[in-house]
């Protein structure tokens, strides 16, 4: 089998395995808080459906898992075809998604490591691992290293903002409007620093702005790896 063959499919392998761990830590994670909700009695447990699949961890991974698991299921289907770049669309997507997990890593472990950031419930340590960490670093290192990719715009950076923007606008329009059944008041955020009460909306403001730039900076990074080298000017007459 040529190398590069070989390649592609040990690249479908790893997506393959990372998106089967990454569906698992959300479907053990989702259990765990589903039994909580149950042991404790609450009524509403509509809103606190929403409220899982309102983190921003939780969005990002059920991306990445999709997409991993549809990116190896095309680089096992077009290996030996000579198949080489992947549709615009799947790079498109994939830079995207890289950018969240990278920055749901970076958030977690210097922000909210130790914090209970998904739900609520009694769930193994390693779910936070696979969807905080490996996750994080597989993706990011799937865009840098895996075959296919294509090169992409510096517009690009604009679109990747679209999601998380999007994202924190509909979390301060939701949070005053829910009742926090697990702490037993009104608002509910899925993090404190996104919670007015920590600082007021000038501290969450700032907090929004500052990981914007942070989503922007990533991006810029990941865009740049996939631009082909420019060839230096003409020399001298």
């Amino acid at each position: 089998m040529p190398l590069r063959s070989r390649a592609r499919l040990g690249w479908a392998a790893v997506r393959l395995g990372m998106g089967v761990a990454i569906v698992a830590a959300t479907v053990v994670t989702l259990s765990g808080s589903v039994d909580a909700w149950d042991a404790a009695g609450y009524a509403d447990r509509a809103t606190l459906w929403v409220n899982f699949f309102s983190y921003f961890t939780i969005l990002s991974n059920i991306a990445a898992a999709a997409l991993l698991l549809l990116g190896a299921a095309r680089l096992l289907l077009h290996t030996g075809t000579g198949t080489g770049a992947e549709p615009a669309w799947l790079s498109g997507t994939r830079v995207a998604v890289a950018t969240y997990m990278g920055i749901t890593g970076l958030v977690y472990n210097l922000l909210l490591r130790g914090l209970a950031v998904t739900g609520g419930g009694d769930v193994p340590s390693w779910t936070n691992e696979v969807m905080h960490v490996v996750g994080p670093v597989v993706v990011v290192l799937d865009w840098i290293l895996a075959p296919g990719r294509r090169a992409q715009p510096w517009s690009r950076i604009g679109v990747i903002l679209v999601s998380p923007i999007a994202w924190a606008a509909y979390t301060l329009v939701r949070g005053p409007l829910v009742h926090d059944q697990i702490k037993g008041r009104d608002g509910w955020y899925p993090y404190p620093f996104l919670n007015p009460d920590n600082g007021g909306y000038l501290a969450v403001a700032g907090w929004v702005v500052a990981i914007a730039l942070a989503f922007a900076a990533v991006a810029a990074v990941l865009v740049r790896v996939a631009r082909p080298e420019q060839a230096p000017s003409g020399g001298l007459g």
